[in-house]
C-alpha cells in the first residue's frame, strides 16, 4: 500500500528506518552510523534521501542506494529519490559514536581522528587493538579487506585486525 501525502511518515521515523539499512561492506554498521545519509526531506509527495559515498569511486554506492529504496518501500513508500552529494566529501568524522563502538565490537579498529590521511602513508597512526585494547600494534599493510581499511596486527595478543582509515 502506497503512502499518500496525508499519511506520510515524519522525517524522524524515516531516519529510524534508515538506521536498519546495513552498509554492504561492513554490515555491522548502518548507513546512518557511517554518516553517509546526509539528509532526508519531503519535496511534495516525493521523499528525497541525500547520500554522500565514502569516496566517489566506492563500488558499494549503487548497492547502498538500492538497499535504501528497498527498505523504504517495505515501509510503504513508493515515491523515493536518492540524490548523491559529493561535496563536501565524506569524512570519517561523520561516523557516529554508536558506529565507532559497533566497528570496535566487530573487531575493526575505528578511525583515529587525531591523524591526518596524508601523513598515514609515511607514519602509521597508533591504533588500539579492538580485541585486547593494547596500543602496541603494527601496520602490516596499508591495504586491507576493502579500500577504506588497512591491515594491522596486535603485538600483545597477536591478533590481526582491520583499521578503518581516517579520511
Amino acid at each position: 500500500m502506497a503512502v499518500n501525502s496525508i499519511e506520510r511518515p515524519q522525517i524522524e521515523c524515516v531516519w529510524g528506518w534508515l538506521e536498519d539499512v546495513p552498509d554492504p561492506e561492513i554490515p555491522v554498521v548502518s548507513v546512518v552510523d557511517l554518516g553517509i545519509v546526509r539528509n532526508v526531506s519531503w519535496h511534495g509527495d516525493e521523499l528525497v534521501v541525500t547520500v554522500t559515498p565514502t569516496y566517489s569511486g566506492c563500488p558499494a554506492t549503487a548497492v547502498i542506494s538500492l538497499e535504501i529504496v528497498e527498505a523504504l518501500r517495505r515501509q510503504g513508500l513508493n515515491n523515493i529519490k536518492i540524490e548523491t552529494q559529493l561535496s563536501p566529501a565524506w569524512t570519517t568524522k561523520w561516523i557516529s559514536a554508536v558506529g565507532r563502538e559497533k566497528l570496535k565490537n566487530y573487531g575493526i579498529a575505528p578511525p583515529d581522528e587525531s591523524s591526518n590521511c596524508a601523513g598515514m602513508l609515511k607514519v602509521p597512526p597508533v591504533v588500539e587493538c579492538p580485541h585486547c585494547g593494547s596500543s602496541d600494534t603494527e601496520r602490516i599493510s596499508q591495504f586491507g579487506s576493502t579500500p577504506c581499511k588497512a591491515h594491522y596486527r596486535c603485538t600483545s595478543c597477536l591478533e590481526p585486525f582491520d583499521y578503518f582509515k581516517s579520511f
